[in-house]
């Protein structure tokens, strides 16, 4: 066949590299339509990367018929456009004894939104206090607790408004083809509008929601830890609230679950508008077919746009605003400790009270020295918490028993005085936590601080030194407090 372009020695080979390039955008890009309200009635303009977008499409179907037209591994709608599918930290509960070694997608999405609030912490380590390996505690107080089934509303963002330009640009192209007489290029522009908004529109129709597991009535409350790096995340309240973030999904709800045969049939539309813009449109002239790669671009820049969009952020919005409702100022409070053991220790007593196999539990998983000193330390921590530190304490202190005569010297003493002094840093930032903090002023100065001297008795004033005369079989284990 010869083409009106062909005749006049010039053609632009384009058709085949339409079908591919910009896929991967396009697909990021359509799953802002379960976000943005109206998105879904926005799609008619002809985009790139129909191919690719139809074998993404194809494999969410799920029966013989379009496992053979479209092989691979079937996935989720949620997978597929990002609302769910990664893993997230442990949690750790200290009342149920729930240990999940890997949460999902929602405990990982709140864990980067508690991260984020890390310009709002509240109380650092006084000067006084032991440095090393600073780490952060986000505490969490989780009052409302979700329904077993929430339906968030779409937001609105001016990428809606946006879209009338790729429309424009491709109904304006289908104009300028038709003027020139080039029905070829006309025809495969409007078969990629209709394709691309018939697309959308199906894709569209899916409802996100958010499912979450409800507790038995007598269940005890959730509080637990969510383990990262350098930070932990402590969450307080019913088990409903806490379980909706270790154990809630995100899901698109499709009324032709579970086959999704209408996506299946969109993913015939685009491979169809593939093959037909492969052998049509280089039959067209140089005037439709610069017409044709026209519409591609500004398609194609417009999905560049909407796939940047944060949507991990706005998913995180939508969970901590609509699904938790959470105000990020009162319920979301952040503490920053100088060593990892002070960290564990002020964890322990914003879970306490609580069972003493919980709390070992999760003091063992955060600190795993084994060594004599460190496991007589742990059984001191959790012995003052057990007897001392009650649902109703405000100020707590640790009152160690004083060192025998016998185990008042050896290298071993520098590092129980150490980690008595963290444990002290622990209790005095749980006091601030809850408003009775002496600040670094003139309070500070007329209220003295507890530490411990050389012979582990209890002392008061600024904390000393410790370690100073620690011995060389203690300096490893100090590392990693």
């Amino acid at each position: 066949m010869s083409s009106g372009s062909s005749q006049n020695g010039v053609s632009l080979d384009i058709s085949g590299v339409a079908g591919f390039f910009g896929g991967d955008v396009s697909v990021s890009a359509m799953a802002t339509v379960h976000i943005y309200e109206g998105r879904k009635w926005l799609g008619w303009y002809n985009q790139p990367g129909s191919y690719e977008i139809a074998k993404r499409y194809g494999q969410l179907s799920t029966s013989r018929f379009w496992d053979a037209l479209y092989p691979g591994v079937n996935v989720d709608p949620a997978t597929l456009f990002e609302f769910d599918g990664t893993q997230g930290p442990k949690y750790t509960a200290v009342q149920s004894g729930t240990v999940i070694a890997r949460t999902g997608h929602v405990a990982r999405l709140f864990m980067e939104e508690c991260k984020e609030e890390g310009n709002r912490v509240l109380a650092n380590p006084t000067p006084e206090q032991r440095t090393t390996s600073p780490g952060l505690v986000t505490v969490v107080d989780l009052s409302h607790v979700p329904h077993e089934i929430e339906t968030p509303h779409q937001q609105r963002d001016v990428g809606s408004v946006l879209a009338c330009v790729p429309i424009f640009v491709s109904l304006s192209a289908c104009v300028v083809c038709a003027v020139f007489g080039d029905w070829f290029c006309f025809s495969m522009i409007l078969l990629g509008i209709v394709a691309s908004g018939f697309s959308c529109y199906t894709v569209g129709m899916g409802t996100l929601t958010f499912k979450h597991p409800m507790p038995a009535q007598e269940a005890p409350p959730g509080d637990g830890l969510l383990e990262g790096e350098n930070e932990l995340v402590i969450l307080k309240g019913p088990e409903g609230a806490v379980n909706s973030i270790t154990r809630g999904r995100f899901y698109l709800e499709y009324a032709s679950k579970p086959r999704y045969n209408n996506i299946g049939w969109c993913s015939i539309l685009l491979t169809f508008q593939f093959l037909a813009q492969l052998l049509i449109v280089p039959q067209g002239t140089l005037r439709g077919q610069i017409a044709f790669l026209v519409s591609l671009a500004a398609s194609w820049a417009y999905n560049s746009y909407l796939s940047s969009l944060d949507k991990e952020r706005i998913q995180r919005s939508i969970l901590v605003e609509q699904v938790l409702k959470l105000d990020r100022s009162h319920h979301i409070k952040k503490y920053e400790l100088g060593t990892r053991t002070s960290m564990v220790v002020f964890s322990l007593l914003l879970l306490a009270p609580a069972n003493t196999r919980g709390l070992r539990r999760v003091l063992n998983d955060l600190l795993p020295n084994d060594t004599d000193v460190w496991n007589r330390w742990k059984d001191e921590v959790l012995v003052c918490i057990e007897r001392d530190l009650h649902a109703d304490t405000r100020e707590f202190a640790f009152r160690f028993k004083p060192l025998a005569p016998a185990d008042r010297t050896g290298p071993c003493v520098s590092l129980l005085e150490t980690l008595r002094s963290d444990a002290a840093a622990a209790a005095e930032m749980y006091t601030r936590y809850h408003g009775n903090a002496y600040t670094q002023s003139s309070t500070m100065e007329s209220r003295p601080s507890m530490a411990y001297n050389h012979y582990g008795s209890l002392s008061y004033g600024s904390y000393a030194p410790l370690g100073a005369d620690m011995g060389a079989g203690s300096s490893e284990s100090l590392m990693t407090a």
